[in-house]
């Protein structure tokens, strides 16, 4: 499998990409063209024609879960390219309507477009993508440290247990049950990928190999959703170093004084824009 990091937070000195706070990785395995996000705004075209990359080759998306610094770029991506063969993984909940503090935080499509724009696949439950590279589905909350407190509200329509409109529309508080992640099977263990982890690191850890019945994790990719060194945190480190991971790439939502205190014990490399991965 071969990873590029088309949009993160961070660029890497003397490569000349362009960086936001959003995330986008393309992935070939095989014949598959994946893209795991689509960032933000419309810099995952720029950066992937910057680095060669054709994004007409795309066979999938996949979509870590609905907010909108994981899935805006869609917008640019459809107005660029023709993507209505393209295969889009997504958990159900992924394009329902969710706002933090009155702002709208989510997908620029309703789920009743998506489907117009590119060959929508909603998966709840875990899906091969290849025979190695999984899309793990929605995941298990399992641990007592992680993934708490709601971000926000969502919006469904239908029955529902929380404040109804007029209009059938219910508002919920909105943990991110649409969180998901990629795991990929090499020889030597496996290799996650994760957007945010809104159901937290340890808990998509722990899914991951239940789901592909390995024990061993070669490497982490990704967002952690850790900006404080609180319990949480340290929770998370402790957890994490007892796994025997081989090495990090914390990136996106982990903060500079996180990542400062996973290096006292985690083998942690940079990651910036540009940063190509080759895992077999």
């Amino acid at each position: 499998m071969e990873l590029r990091i088309l949009v993160d937070n961070n660029t890497y000195i003397d490569q000349y990409y362009f960086g936001e706070p959003a995330v986008s990785y393309y992935i070939e395995d095989g014949d598959v063209r994946l893209l795991l996000d689509t960032g933000y705004s419309d810099i995952v075209l720029k950066n992937a024609e910057l680095m060669k990359i054709d994004l007409g080759k795309l066979t999938h998306i996949a979509i870590s879960h609905g907010h909108n610094d994981h899935t805006r770029g869609l917008k640019f991506l459809a107005e660029k390219q023709d993507i209505s063969q393209v295969e889009l993984l997504a958990h159900p909940d992924c394009f329902l309507p969710k706002y933090c503090d009155e702002e709208y935080i989510g997908a620029p499509y309703p789920e009743k477009e998506i489907g117009e724009i590119v060959h929508y696949h909603p998966c709840r439950e875990p899906y091969w993508i290849t025979e190695k590279l999984l899309f793990l589905g929605e995941i298990p909350r399992t641990n007592d440290f992680e993934a708490k407190q709601p971000i926000g509200i969502q919006k469904r329509t239908g029955a529902g247990n929380m404040k109804r409109s007029s209009e059938g529309v219910s508002d919920e508080p909105d943990y991110v049950m649409d969180d998901t992640a990629l795991a990929y099977q090499t020889k030597d263990g496996l290799f996650i990928i994760t957007g945010c982890s809104h159901s937290g690191i340890c808990n998509i850890i722990s899914y991951a190999k239940k789901v592909c019945g390995e024990e061993r994790v070669l490497g982490v990719l990704g967002g952690f959703h850790l900006f404080e060194i609180n319990e949480q945190t340290q929770k998370t480190i402790d957890w994490l170093e007892g796994c025997n991971i081989k090495q990090f790439y914390p990136c996106h939502c982990v903060s500079l004084p996180v990542k400062a205190e996973m290096m006292k014990r985690l083998p942690v490399t940079e990651v910036g824009v540009g940063m190509r991965l080759t895992i077999e």
